[in-house]
């Protein structure tokens, strides 16, 4: 089966619509991302933009630039994370692992950026798009150039290592070690469940 190369897929990131091909790879540890119910209130700043806090964590949804940013203090799981929609690309900062994780999104299953608008201006609204899990193998090979991912996801990444992730087909077996997980919190109704050892660490 054909190698996969980190820098063909990252090239193909200016090409959101372009769907990854699956290729055979010893993970180096696994991301699952899901839905749970319920959302917090969080407060809105202008027209384009939302601030607030949702739990431990604070929010920021900057819909001009089509990106949200996290920051999550929960002393058991804390870490930072990027969501650009505009280049699909989901970039999370594990402080447990002191490693970050780049992974390319498939926004067909991704809850979209309107919806995350509308569930963080709106205490009541009970209705979140349905997905399901997502699984991304991350690979051994480290991010050379951060740069190339824009200036929010470098400083994110700084002085910690970064690793790029292959979203795994629906149904792949994969062996893990449930106490190698971290298991973190996207907002109140996104999961994600981080295995695995980080290479060279």
């Amino acid at each position: 089966m054909e190698e996969w190369e980190p820098e063909l897929l990252w090239t193909r990131l200016a090409l959101p619509c372009e769907p990854i091909r699956a290729y055979k790879i010893a993970p180096s540890f696994l991301v699952t991302i899901f839905l749970v119910p319920s959302l917090a209130l969080v407060n809105t700043s202008d027209s384009h933009s939302l601030d607030g806090s949702v739990g431990t964590q604070t929010v920021h949804v900057d819909a001009l630039r089509g990106r949200v940013s996290l920051q999550d203090n929960n002393v058991l799981s804390e870490w930072n994370g990027i969501v650009d929609y505009k280049n699909a690309l989901l970039a999370a900062k594990l402080f447990s692992k002191m490693a970050c994780v780049l992974a390319k999104m498939d926004l067909t299953v991704f809850s979209s950026l309107d919806d995350i608008t509308q569930a963080l201006g709106k205490q009541d609204s009970g209705h979140y798009p349905p997905t399901r899990g997502l699984t991304y193998t991350v690979l051994p090979s480290r991010v050379k150039n951060l740069a190339q991912f824009g200036v929010p996801v470098q400083d994110l990444c700084r002085a910690v290592p970064a690793y790029f992730a292959q979203q795994q087909k629906e149904g792949s077996a994969l062996d893990m070690d449930p106490e190698s997980c971290s298991e973190l919190q996207f907002l109140s109704f996104m999961g994600l469940s981080i295995c695995g050892e980080i290479p060279g660490l």
